[in-house]
């Protein structure tokens, strides 16, 4: 029997979602278990689907539309590749390619992706006979938008509660990652129903204590 798993939907493009990953990583190195999930940012705000849902990421050709919806795509199919070996190489993957796009100001392009999938050590002749396999995409695309992800990171609870948790500050240390994310379960589970909390514009949030 597997342990009950928090699902989290993130996008490359999005600093708080490399946040949100960092932060997950810190905790499944404590023996929480997470599971990575993709939203796409460019699909989800697309002004064609409002309402209805009529324009898909992995419909568009490839080498058209603009630059940030190609990279968008090419990073989603090539962290499906990298899962295909494993959960934790999948993991490796997503933590080099947000940290260089997000960390060292990189580009979502091919030497992105490939310098990604080195430091992650995975095998670079089945990743690349992967990355062509679309398979599975659109369904977890299709699964964000039902349940109503808008933003990344969203959680997805093993309760079913989910919500998008915007992180101001990056942490890697084990002891404020479980404080925030207790908080973040607080708040969450909390019969006050809380949807938004969002700071006063000239109230910075407070630096934690190093």
């Amino acid at each position: 029997m597997t342990d009950p798993c928090t699902d989290l939907y993130v996008d490359f493009l999005c600093p708080y979602a490399w946040r949100g990953v960092e932060l997950a990583a810190v905790l499944r190195g404590e023996g929480e278990p997470f599971r990575l999930r993709h939203f796409s940012l460019v699909e989800g705000n697309h002004p064609d689907n409002v309402g209805e849902r009529t324009w898909h990421l992995d419909e568009q050709p490839s080498g058209e539309g603009n630059a940030y919806q190609q990279s968008s795509l090419a990073a989603f199919l090539a962290a499906q590749a990298a899962a295909r070996q494993g959960e934790e190489a999948g993991w490796a993957f997503t933590l080099a390619l947000f940290r260089r796009r997000h960390e060292g100001g990189g580009e979502l392009d091919e030497a992105g992706i490939l310098n990604a999938a080195g430091v992650a050590g995975l095998d670079l002749v089945r990743f690349a006979h992967d990355r062509a396999d679309e398979a599975g995409l659109r369904a977890e695309l299709d699964e964000a938008a039902g349940i109503g992800v808008f933003g990344t990171p969203t959680f997805v609870l093993p309760d079913g509660s989910a919500a998008y948790y915007r992180f101001e500050l990056l942490t890697r240390d084990p002891q404020t990652a479980r404080q925030w994310w207790e908080l973040y379960r607080t708040v969450l589970g909390s019969g006050a129903s809380i949807g938004t909390i969002k700071r006063a514009r000239h109230r910075p949030a407070p630096k934690p204590a190093a």
